[in-house]
């Protein structure tokens, strides 16, 4: 059985047109992808609603989960910006928690 998963470029493309015609040249390159990855959702997501999100993100944080290839992306992301935990988890609105279960799983701390 294949797995279906929501067409997150046109849900995107629908949200700007429609509430944030202004921000539409800063997320089109990562729309201009062929397929969007979890990680470029996060940065869509985070572009567009940041000041909503920082509001609500006790709500939404028990709802989010994060495959291998986004997780490692986060943590290439920290060591490429020399971020410490909770630097990371600030910017992507994770527990430092997460971030450290994630580190000692993949084997990658500093």
């Amino acid at each position: 059985m294949e797995e279906t998963s929501p067409d997150y470029k046109m849900i995107f493309t629908d949200i700007i047109t429609e509430q944030f015609p202004h921000k539409k040249e800063l997320c089109q390159n990562i729309l201009g992808k062929e397929k969007l990855s979890t990680f470029d959702i996060i940065k869509l997501n985070k572009l567009l609603f940041e000041k909503e999100n920082k509001e609500k993100n006790i709500f939404n944080q028990k709802h989010r989960s994060y495959d291998t290839s986004t997780i490692r992306e986060i943590l290439d992301y920290q060591i490429k910006n020399n971020l410490n935990n909770t630097e990371l988890a600030n910017y992507f609105m994770l527990s430092r928690n997460s971030v450290t279960k994630w580190k000692k799983i993949f084997n990658m701390n500093q």
